[in-house]
């Protein structure tokens, strides 16, 4: 028996990752009659993807193909979503998405973050020198730590040294002692507002990262401070688009 199944949209979504579902259903001895490709715009009821073959194959290629769907375009439409509410207000500020990809998902992810508007934030250790409070604690206190960070833009010269800070003081010393890029954690608006006010008066050049706790709710919010990027993980615990399929016999 040959079957045809056709896999649809509830919901108006960005689509993502039709290609590798696509590449799926191909593998698994099926034909794609037709798809539409990542980055594309789609209305509630327009079919994504439609493939044929053997009722068994097109069994078999069916959940894989769809669940792909359903994760990476929710992560998109997302980010889309998100990346529309910053762009109210801040059209120089960035969507920059985390590492915390949920496991063994990393390529889907990217793509479909960088499919809905946004970038990673890093995709891996070696990109930047990037310092967490965790990382300070070998220092016997800041002082020393805010003199290391001249040594470290010295030994890797075309690095950028991003330190994440929490508090007024901590980030006018990071300014003066040399730091790229400084990214605020799960700070307040008040306390953003002067900073990147401090930062455009002394030390324009320096990059301010806001970061924690911010999602499409409140990114709008965060923007209006004139931050350069937004780093989020919300992107990636987004649910799944609301997709559905059809299945009949062809002969």
């Amino acid at each position: 028996m040959i079957a045809k199944i056709d896999i649809y949209t509830r919901e108006d979504i960005i689509v993502s990752c039709s290609e590798e579902a696509s590449r799926i259903v191909e593998l698994l001895g099926c034909k794609v009659d037709f798809v539409i490709p990542s980055k594309q715009k789609v209305k509630a009821d327009e079919i994504i993807l439609s493939f044929s073959g053997d009722y068994e194959k097109v069994h078999q290629a069916w959940r894989s193909s769809q669940v792909i769907l359903e994760y990476s375009c929710k992560i998109a439409t997302f980010t889309y979503e998100m990346k529309q509410e910053i762009q109210k207000t801040n059209n120089n500020c960035e969507l920059l998405t985390t590492r915390k990809t949920f496991p063994l998902s990393k390529k889907f992810c990217i793509k479909s973050i960088m499919v809905g508007g946004a970038m990673p934030h890093r995709l891996g250790l070696s990109e930047t020198i990037l310092f967490f409070p965790h990382h300070r604690v070998i220092y016997k206190d800041n002082n020393s730590f805010y003199k290391a960070i001249n040594e470290f833009k010295i030994k890797a010269p075309e690095k950028k040294i991003v330190v994440e800070s929490k508090d007024f003081e901590d980030t006018v010393m990071l300014m003066k002692s040399g730091a790229d890029v400084i990214q605020m954690d799960k700070v307040n608006i008040l306390l953003l507002n002067k900073v990147i006010k401090y930062k455009n008066q002394k030390f324009p050049y320096i990059k301010i990262l806001a970061a924690g706790g911010i999602n499409k709710t409140n990114a709008k919010e965060f923007a209006q401070t004139n931050v350069d990027a937004i780093v989020t993980s919300s992107v990636y615990s987004c649910g799944m688009a609301n997709l559905g399929t059809k299945i009949k016999l062809l002969h």
